[in-house]
């Protein structure tokens, strides 16, 4: 009995969602994120930098072609392959309006990792449970960079699924 009672109990706590995790927190200056005293590291960090500064924050997708290769690789499923393909979305699709480039970077970022030709950037993104209580999780970006352009680009988007970065 006593064997069935714990089993039971187990199988309870293990049912019961955990929403306790540690909540994913931005740094204070992610600047110093996107550097390297590695020169291609720190070259290919800037260049994501400048992805998100440039185009994902002050909307400038004119200057797409600064960053982005004209045979860019999206992995995201709701955008299609090339660099015009990308411009479109952001101007077309989403509507983003262009504003003026800041002179820091606003968006929440928790970590750049670079390796090889790959730069991931981590970002808290908020969520709601079921019953309405928020929580972080992340969300990232992924390019590969190759003379100083982004050629291929992951995150984990879903099929018509915004990012929520928190911001």
């Amino acid at each position: 009995m006593k064997k069935t009672l714990t089993a039971v109990l187990i199988c309870a706590a293990m049912s019961i969602p955990a929403f306790a995790q540690t909540a994913v927190v931005a740094v204070p200056d992610a600047e110093v994120l996107f550097t390297s005293p590695d020169p291609k590291l720190h070259a290919n960090k800037q260049v994501a930098y400048n992805i998100i500064k440039v185009l994902l924050e002050a909307n400038q997708w004119d200057r797409a072609h600064e960053f982005i290769a004209d045979d860019y690789v999206q992995h995201n499923p709701n955008v299609r392959d090339g660099l015009q393909a990308v411009v479109y979305f952001f101007t077309e699709v989403v509507k983003a309006e262009p504003s003026p480039v800041p002179e820091k970077m606003s968006w929440p970022v928790v970590e750049v990792m670079a390796e090889a030709d790959l730069v991931t950037v981590i970002y808290p993104r908020k969520g709601k449970t079921a019953d309405g209580k928020e929580y972080t999780t992340a969300w990232f970006d992924t390019w590969r960079i190759k003379d100083g352009r982004a050629v291929e680009h992951w995150d984990p988007a879903l099929i018509n699924e915004a990012p929520n970065i928190a911001r």
